[in-house]
């Protein structure tokens, strides 16, 4: 029987189904998530199937969260999608449920679950929910697929990072096939504000390069404040330094209000995701993040990120 044959079959056997994913959701997150719900509430309209976890406003036009109660975990299967280690998962409720199923596209450091699903060839948990649809015959949407194909756009950077694969171009062709409003979608996922527009020029303004091609910018909380901007904006520029042919590899430093920093690390092709497990943190190999607790740390993370590239 097959990973997804077993899913399959957990998820018949219960008629209440909690569905959770990581803490600021991007579009793979909240597509898998939702797109998975109204999976299952398709093909199983008799059972009750919730998402929980924070609202966030920049993605509200995709999909939005159910009220969950706590007593909504009684004897429910919890389903976490998207989400790499425990510490990760929006709404800490996810272990009060009767059975745990992992599903993600995350190298699986944090194996947690009573049952896993984790293809780290995917390139999004998108990806591996519309093969467990397609592999399991089940029914699907409009609206799953624009939920799916969201999400696989998302993570792929609109198919142009390494994690695209040729199944990854099958399963999209699939889902495009369905008569969802594509370019609605492709320019709203596209379309920044003028605020984050400014911050992009901030971004390229304030690079800091060296002679390797790593690269670092740091957005301070002053900066955030100035332009009206949150920590979910900062996302749409993460993608910005690798546009320029000289960088390597990057790291964007964005201040917290409580000070410490949190870290966005990409690149194009020596991983680096071993200096982000270094500073609470993880992720791909060419897309992680971690954490930073004072400003030594965020130079000596960088200075990690030099070393790496000279190399």
């Amino acid at each position: 029987m097959s990973i997804y044959s077993k899913i399959l079959k957990k998820m018949r056997e219960y008629d209440k189904v909690i569905i959770h994913r990581h803490m600021r959701p991007d579009p793979d997150a909240i597509g898998s998530q939702v797109g998975l719900q109204k999976l299952l509430q398709l093909n199983f309209p008799e059972k009750s199937i919730k998402v929980t976890g924070y609202n966030e406003p920049s993605l509200t036009w995709l999909a939005k969260m159910d009220e969950v109660t706590d007593a909504d975990y009684e004897q429910a299967l919890v389903i976490v999608c998207d989400t790499a280690n425990t510490p990760r998962i929006d709404d800490q409720r996810y272990s009060m449920g009767d059975f745990l199923i992992k599903i993600d596209h995350h190298p699986n450091d944090d194996a947690y679950g009573d049952l896993l699903l984790v293809d780290t060839d995917a390139s999004s948990t998108s990806e591996i929910i519309a093969l467990f649809a397609f592999e399991n015959h089940l029914e699907v949407n409009d609206y799953i697929a624009k939920l799916l194909y969201a999400g696989i756009v998302g993570d792929t950077g609109r198919f142009l990072y390494p994690a695209t694969t040729a199944r990854t171009f099958e399963v999209a062709g699939k889902l495009r096939q369905y008569a969802f409003n594509f370019s609605e979608l492709s320019r709203k996922m596209d379309s920044i504000t003028h605020q984050v527009a400014k911050l992009q020029g901030y971004v390229y303004d304030n690079l800091e390069i060296d002679e390797n091609g790593a690269a670092r910018v740091i957005l301070s909380q002053q900066l955030l404040k100035e332009n009206q901007l949150t920590d979910a904006d900062t996302s749409a520029i993460v993608a910005a330094p690798g546009r320029i042919e000289d960088v390597q590899m990057w790291a964007i430093f964005v201040e917290q209000p409580d000070g410490h920093y949190r870290v966005r690390m990409r690149s194009k092709f020596t991983p680096i995701n071993e200096i982000a497990k270094q500073h609470n943190g993880g992720g791909h190999p060419l897309a992680s993040g971690a954490n930073a607790y004072s400003k030594d740390e965020v130079d000596l993370i960088y200075q990690k990120l030099k070393e790496r590239a000279k190399k």
